[in-house]
């Protein structure tokens, strides 16, 4: 697909007509002439793929997942290749507007192909032969969501079996629709009876000897071993392994956060997005601060105590959508729907993100992100973290002016542990394409905003 990519970019730039020649321009005599750049370029490509992991058999049924990798892989490769090319003087020498070309056609190549294939996969009588059968032992809350997301996944490469009873069985089984295969003596058999491709242990509570035998079983019959980990329920795409000492151990470490130069992309990002906004959002932030001020005296501009990075406090700035006394009598408290405490324009305003334009200031000056989890009132807080577990492991990036759990519709007075579950997976997950797709989803949609 690269090479085809390839084929198809020479044949704009030299062969279709449609790109003029630039003056004293030396073109290829033919194809026959470039075909060495050419097989180079696939070369360098195919290597660079390589690198980025780009072969691993679950990007198959989900080529979203490639495109950000595919992106780097061609910007890198075709600029080397234009490098090489300039450097060694080839014969000819290379053209930019065919290296260009390359980086769409490419991209249209590789991408298409592997979006097809995905489909082709997905064929049911296909995929029934693909997917990996897979069974629990033990059965808790969160093998539950193994269950469901399993359900839910048209292109999971995985089919869940049921699981096999311990001593900690919940009641959750029955309430999420699973079946038992039988007791954890009878699990040879089960293993053989069942064609079992996949085991996973859930049940924490297991006594050592138990858990090494089931490991063991599993290395003798060839079925793959995984363990749900009991002591991280949230951030475990960071685990790495390390050592203390002698002892190997399971660190928690390694975000794409964590990483300085995704760092520093998000902040370019930040800034570019927070200087459009601010220009693009001021006629707004003029008419609605008039209507705001039209409909009820006091201020137009709302200044309000957040917790930011790492516990930080800072300002965030919003335009007033409630009464000026709307905390008087009850205090600080989350807005519900039909929210007696909203200005009639303010219903409006929070239901399109209006109010929320001038924090595009908060973004510029490094309290805010564009994409991020939503900043909390520390009075609010106090309470959260106690109640709700893995809370505060949001503040470990800025908050944002939007985020994956408001374009979810978790947002206002719904379900706090979704939110949070949400947030953390946005932190385990993050990509710039994500940031781009979350900013597109809070322009489109307004779900629960009160």
């Amino acid at each position: 697909m690269v090479f085809v990519g390839f084929l198809l970019a020479f044949w704009i730039r030299f062969d279709s007509g449609l790109i003029p020649a630039a003056a004293g321009a030396h073109l290829p005599a033919s194809l026959f002439s470039y075909w060495k750049l050419l097989v180079l370029g696939t070369v360098i490509l195919f290597f660079g793929l390589v690198s980025k992991e780009m072969y691993r058999p679950g990007d198959l049924l989900h080529p979203e997942q490639i495109r950000e990798r595919l992106l780097s892989v061609l910007f890198v490769g075709l600029f080397s290749l234009l490098g090489f090319s300039l450097i060694a003087k080839t014969t000819p020498s290379i053209s930019r507007t065919f290296v260009l070309c390359a980086f769409g056609y490419v991209l249209l190549t590789v991408y298409g192909w592997r979006a097809l294939l995905s489909r082709i996969l997905q064929h049911p009588a296909l995929a029934r032969r693909l997917r990996q059968r897979l069974v629990c032992v033990g059965w808790t809350p969160e093998a539950c969501r193994i269950h469901r997301s399993l359900l839910e996944d048209s292109r999971a490469s995985v089919d869940f079996i049921g699981y096999i009873r311990t001593e900690k069985v919940s009641e959750v089984a029955s309430s999420c629709g699973s079946y038992a295969l039988g007791d954890l003596d009878e699990l040879a058999a089960i293993l053989e009876r069942e064609a079992v491709d996949v085991l996973a242990l859930v049940d924490e509570c297991m006594p050592h000897g138990e858990v090494m035998r089931v490991v063991n079983l599993c290395e003798r019959e060839q079925v793959e071993f995984k363990m749900v980990p009991p002591f991280f329920e949230v951030l475990v795409s960071g685990l790495r392994p390390g050592m203390i000492g002698a002892l190997p151990v399971l660190a928690l470490e390694g975000l794409p956060l964590d990483r300085y130069m995704n760092l520093l992309v998000k902040r370019a990002v930040d800034v570019l997005g927070a200087v459009v906004g601010l220009v693009l959002s001021l006629p707004l932030v003029i008419i609605f601060g008039a209507l705001v001020r039209w409909e009820s005296p006091g201020p137009i501009v709302y200044r309000q105590v957040r917790m930011g990075l790492h516990g930080a406090l800072f300002h965030m700035i919003k335009l007033r959508s409630m009464r000026p006394d709307a905390e008087e009598r009850n205090g600080p408290q989350w807005a519900q729907e039909n929210d007696p405490r909203r200005l009639r324009i303010g219903a409006f305003m929070r239901k399109w993100n209006i109010d929320e334009v001038p924090q595009f200031w908060n973004v510029l000056k490094g309290d805010m992100s564009l994409v991020g989890p939503r900043p909390e009132r520390p009075e609010l807080i106090k309470g959260f973290k106690c109640q709700v577990p893995h809370y505060n492991s949001r503040h470990i990036s800025r908050p944002g002016l939007t985020g994956w759990a408001q374009v979810n519709g978790w947002r206002g007075n719904t379900s706090l542990e979704e939110r949070i579950r949400h947030d953390i997976w946005y932190l385990e997950n993050w990509t710039l394409w994500l940031d781009l797709r979350i900013m597109v989803m809070t322009l489109l949609g307004h779900k629960n905003a009160y």
